[in-house]
């Protein structure tokens, strides 16, 4: 094994670590200042671009992804239709850390966990493995999905992220934690509390960074023109009378709120749906 792409018993069985410029793990992973745990492997680079290129080639800011899943079950058409499990599961791995090396993060780190181990709540290995990573990169922000998605991993991974961040010590918190948009997009939360992330810088970078999933492109989904799509959409669809202020936007949901509070999840979100249901009801009002 190549000495930059390592296992880290610490952080879960058959973890493996990739460290793009070749640099010892343990400081790779402490350098964190932006770090991003996404179920599978492209959730990162499609939903939180803005972080990547917020730390690309930035002095003090280094992106870290993490992505819990082992990538088996993805679906596959083309030259993958024939593809096994543990083949699909391989060349996933090597496409995250090809991204890795593009976008130049300070680490790439794989979990490899089953997707039904994320989703069972008794199991508590995963929410102490992303406890692990938290704790030992000591990131600024953490990004994940949001609990409104729509793909049931994603929403899992959320509540593993949540759970994990609560059992450290209120030293080894970060101070930000967002949910990104992925499986479902955040443009009906009010803009009031909507984040808009800008996601229009170094355009080449978003488009060689979209492209590298070729199992996933290829393999039967668009992935690639879809999220750039949905970004120029959010940017312009921001606000009906003003000009467009980014070319490519983000949104999501500040989750920072669950960080010190033991608020329940479900009701976060649900709040939140609540507020956007009575915005569509009280401008419907004003004109009726």
């Amino acid at each position: 094994m190549a000495k930059n792409h390592s296992p880290v018993a610490e952080l879960s069985a058959r973890a493996t670590v990739f460290v793009p410029d070749g640099g010892d793990v343990g400081q790779a992973i402490a350098r964190t200042t932006d770090l991003c745990i996404a179920a599978h492997q492209d959730d990162i680079e499609f939903m939180t671009y803005n972080a990547i290129c917020d730390c690309y080639r930035q002095k003090g800011r280094w992106f870290t992804s993490c992505v819990v899943t082992d990538g088996s079950g993805s679906p596959r058409d083309g030259i993958y239709a024939d593809y096994t499990n543990d083949e699909m599961k391989a060349i996933r791995a090597r496409e995250q850390d090809i991204a890795a090396a593009v976008g130049e993060y300070s680490a790439s780190v794989q979990l490899v966990y089953g997707s039904a181990v994320v989703k069972d709540a008794s199991d508590g290995g995963v929410a102490r493995s992303i406890a692990a990573l938290i704790d030992m990169a000591g990131p600024e922000v953490v990004y994940t999905h949001n609990f409104a998605d729509k793909h049931d991993t994603h929403v899992a991974v959320a509540l593993r992220v949540v759970e994990a961040i609560r059992s450290l010590p209120a030293s080894a918190r970060p101070r930000k934690l967002y949910g990104m948009e992925c499986w479902r997009g955040l443009d009906w939360v009010t803009d009031t509390e909507k984040i808009m992330f800008d996601a229009s810088g170094h355009p080449n970078l978003a488009a060689a960074l979209a492209g590298v999933f070729d199992s996933q492109i290829m393999g039967g989904k668009r992935y690639d023109l879809a999220i750039l799509g949905r970004r120029a959409a959010n940017a312009t669809m921001f606000a009906s009378h003003g000009v467009d202020e980014l070319t490519e936007a983000i949104y999501a949901l500040d989750m920072s709120s669950l960080i010190e509070s033991d608020e329940d999840p479900a009701a976060y979100i649900a709040a939140a749906i609540e507020r956007f249901s009575e915005d569509v009801a009280a401008r419907i009002a004003k004109f009726a």
